[in-house]
């Protein structure tokens, strides 16, 4: 069985839509990647989404696991024109788009981007081909807030609106086993 150990990148400090927009993670608390790190298994192999702020936090915690190829399958959702966009500046532009975006995800696109379901389908099919590559590994992936809530709401077999519920902070782990349906971590933070 493989057991994913989602990581979520470090700290953007953005007050923006922040989706394929290469923006840096703030990595300067490094005690807490230190615990991370620990955290972690040994033997599990890393990897990240191609976005700067995964690849570097997952250089942060890789310490001697194997680092396997950036996944562009792994970025953040697209938010297409409303990347690095003001939340409030959306809701001006295209209030009753943005509200059904977070109230009931799904089909609902951004202007030039994906919808959740697109999303979560590019997540799944890079998950199962690392998986059928890896059979029966840990995986460490470093990625973002919305990849690792498309994973959890596959495992536990939710809705997208009950995922939202969760919460994934920068730089904690969620551990996840598809195969026998279990979250064993959600949001925790060594």
């Amino acid at each position: 069985m493989t057991t994913w150990h989602w990581v979520r990148h470090g700290p953007t400090h953005q007050k923006t839509f922040t989706g394929w927009r290469n923006v840096d993670a703030d990595l300067g608390d490094t005690a807490a990647i230190s615990r991370l790190a620990a955290h972690l298994p040994d033997d599990a192999l890393v990897i990240s989404s191609d976005l700067t702020r995964s690849i570097n936090t997952a250089s942060a915690v890789q310490g001697a696991r194997t680092r396997l190829p950036h996944d562009p399958a792994l970025r953040e959702f697209h938010f297409g024109t409303w990347d690095g966009v003001h939340f409030s500046t959306v809701a001006d532009w295209h209030p009753d788009l943005s509200r059904a975006y977070w109230e009931t995800p799904g089909d609902h696109t951004p202007p030039g981007g994906e919808s959740w379901n697109a999303s979560a389908a590019r997540v799944a099919m890079a998950v199962h081909r690392i998986e059928a590559t890896h059979p029966g590994r840990h995986i460490v992936a470093v990625a973002h807030f919305g990849v690792i809530l498309t994973q959890v709401q596959a495992v536990l077999g939710i809705t997208a609106r009950e995922v939202l519920a969760h919460k994934i902070d920068p730089l904690s782990v969620t551990t996840l086993n598809r195969a026998t349906g279990q979250a064993e971590i959600i949001n925790h933070t060594p």
